[in-house]
């Protein structure tokens, strides 16, 4: 039976890397054996880039486009709600009153 892939371009996605290790989150641009195109921000500084937007600063924000060769990926992981904790989305929403697809990539349309 063959593999059904869940990613599409739009879903909003975290991605753990290696070598040096990094969180990435964001919205997924494509995917394929090279590597994972990404529009989305680092998740150490998720404490503090939740307050900037919050408080106006939103352009302080490190924001980018990104290709993440494969070698250095170690998981991706749908960004949604788990055992109870809400998704990086929903808490994002909850703490700066943004849509997180509308920040990350607003000429993206949504996933289908």
């Amino acid at each position: 039976m063959p593999l059904t892939m869940p990613f599409g371009p739009g879903d909003l996605v975290v991605v753990v890397l290696q070598s040096p290790r990094e969180r990435i989150w964001g919205a997924l641009l494509g995917l394929d054996a090279a590597g994972i195109a990404l529009r989305g921000l680092d998740l150490t500084p998720w404490e503090e880039v939740l307050s900037l937007i919050r408080t106006g600063e939103a352009d302080q924000v490190a924001l980018g486009t990104r290709f993440l060769p494969m070698h250095r990926v170690e998981a991706m992981y749908l960004d949604e709600a788990s055992s109870g904790a809400p998704s990086l989305a929903e808490t994002f929403r909850n703490r700066t009153g943004h849509e997180a697809r509308a920040f990350l990539v607003p000429t993206l349309p949504p996933p289908a």
